[in-house]
């Protein structure tokens, strides 16, 4: 049964997680601090951790770089009611693996939750667990990127978009068709996508990749390069 740690300040919000978590069959393990939420992740088993940001007693941010810098392999969905983009780049740069804005349906979440356990948890094996577009090679079990003598850690939903690019090179794929096939659910969040290009295309740069992500306006996103 998988364990699912809520970190949230705000009772209600997390009473109505909690509930809608144990009405799909899994556990729920509730934090109101991140220094709660620390204390918890010492000494119990975690897969995913429900996690807002602005909290008092240790926000959400101290909570991902401990994260961070014990290499807990963790899956982290963060439930904010900040909105900023830079928000979004630095939790994604503390290897959170999905964001998600306040006011939210409590369904999109479970949702996204389910989405983010097939993606870790895939009933079948991968067709190749390592992909290779040279000079660019992705290993998909392990969230890494090699890029010449470079390597990249990603986080799961990075790992998914560079799989998807790498699978489909010049290929342009529309936004919808990115985030439904990465995402794994229907509702699309243009602010989220374009926050994980950006942070993938920074990426690429300094790897100095002869590959990168190129907008074709109005539609969506294409892997291109490598003299094509």
């Amino acid at each position: 049964m998988e364990r699912i740690l809520v970190v949230d300040d705000d009772p209600q919000i997390r009473e109505v997680i909690r509930t809608h978590i144990e009405q799909s069959g899994m556990h729920a393990l509730e934090a109101e601090s991140g220094r709660q939420a620390i204390e918890q992740l010492e000494s119990e088993q975690v897969d995913i951790i429900i996690l807002d940001l602005m909290m008092d007693d240790r926000d959400g941010f101290e909570v991902l770089r401990y994260l961070h810098t014990r290499r807990l392999d963790i899956m982290t969905i963060v439930v904010s009611a900040r909105r900023q983009e830079q928000d979004k780049i630095t939790t994604l740069g503390l290897g959170a693996d999905d964001y998600m804005t306040k006011p939210f349906s409590p369904m999109e979440l479970m949702a996204r939750i389910q989405a983010v356990l097939r993606r870790r948890y895939p009933k079948s094996s991968h067709s190749s667990l390592v992909l290779r577009l040279s000079p660019m090679i992705l290993d998909i079990d392990n969230y890494t990127l090699l890029i010449y003598n470079e390597k990249i850690s990603l986080t799961m939903i990075e790992c998914g978009l560079m799989q998807l690019f790498m699978q489909n090179p010049d290929r342009v794929m529309t936004k919808i068709e990115i985030y439904q096939q990465v995402w794994q659910h229907e509702r699309y969040d243009d602010n989220n996508l374009s926050v994980y290009i950006s942070r993938l295309r920074k990426q690429l740069e300094q790897a100095q990749s002869s590959w990168e992500i190129q907008t074709v306006r109005g539609v969506g996103y294409r892997l291109t390069g490598a003299g094509i």
